[in-house]
């Protein structure tokens, strides 16, 4: 089970009724931020949600409207008694970036690693979870991410006794691990069936459309994706400053054959973004316009 928060659904600048685009995903007792512009912790209040158990926050690039909000985000977690490591993943730079807006959260109780990206797509294995990292198409270096959950296969319990293995030995195998019993050596997939679907989030903000989207965010169970503009007269601007329309987002949802999609990151002057909503569904009908703290708890699917 993944529980999602799309914690504000802004570009460029945070408004009374809007705030700054970013995600937060809670999994076993741990929690991951993907970008940190001003006023995500305020979101994460109004949620109802911990600011302790944040084990990784993921910054797709380095504007203010997606990381301004880092500084008093690190002290709200140092003041929530967290000393337990934090890894921080983005791009190049990511370490000197951060560093240079700590000369106002000067001290912390915990550590900070860093993961800088280098390569166009990259993999990192944390909290259980796969995030998998994908350059996009900005005016700097910025990535999209993906979330997944990997889910085992059945447990046979007929082929497991068939081997004449011991049931206190079964959940050992089930967890993956190798088991030595009576001089013979049991591994897991000797009683586990094949892989069984698991769950997919795609985050992406701020780029032009890219393949590497569609092909990243295939068969996402939800694809989050900027839609800065929904008049077609700013395809122009969206180009100029290499943002994204609504429609393109829907086109490239239809592409990867995701299960859902939200559209993000509005323009400033996109007083109503709902009113594209029914163009957007014209193209891909599971797309909709998210608002501040949509929230979704995905789960997997029945057998």
């Amino acid at each position: 089970m993944l529980e999602l928060c799309l914690l504000g659904t802004g570009g460029m600048l945070p408004l009374p009724y809007r705030a700054l685009t970013s995600l937060m995903v809670r999994y076993n007792g741990s929690s991951i931020l993907i970008d940190c512009g001003e006023g995500t912790q305020n979101q994460i209040r109004l949620q109802g949600w911990s600011f302790k158990p944040i084990d990784v926050i993921c910054i797709t690039h380095f504007h203010a409207d997606h990381i301004s909000g880092l500084p008093g985000m690190l002290l709200t977690m140092g003041n929530a008694e967290r000393t337990e490591p934090l890894t921080m993943i983005g791009p190049r730079g990511l370490e000197h970036v951060v560093n240079s807006l700590r000369i106002i959260a000067p001290e912390l109780p915990f550590e900070i690693k860093f993961i800088e990206l280098e390569q166009p797509e990259e993999v990192i294995e944390i909290c259980g979870l796969r995030i998998q990292a994908f350059r996009v198409n900005h005016r700097v270096t910025c990535y999209g991410y993906n979330i997944e959950l990997d889910r085992a296969g059945k447990f046979d319990a007929a082929r497991a006794r068939a081997l004449g293995l011991p049931v206190q030995y079964w959940s050992l195998l089930q967890k993956g691990e190798t088991v030595d019993y009576e001089g013979n050596v049991y591994t897991s997939d000797m009683v586990m069936g094949s892989p069984r679907k698991g769950l997919k989030v795609t985050y992406c903000t701020d780029t032009r459309p890219v393949d590497a989207i569609a092909e990243c965010a295939k068969d996402a169970d939800l694809f989050i994706c900027e839609g800065m503009y929904g008049e077609e007269e700013k395809l122009s601007k969206a180009k100029e400053h290499k943002h994204m329309m609504m429609r393109e987002a829907a086109e490239l949802a239809k592409e990867a054959q995701v299960h859902e999609m939200w559209l993000t990151h509005y323009s400033p002057a996109t007083n109503r973004p709902k009113e594209f909503e029914a163009m957007v569904q014209s193209i891909f009908p599971q797309g909709y316009i998210a608002k501040d703290r949509t929230e979704k708890v995905l789960n997997f699917e029945e057998d």
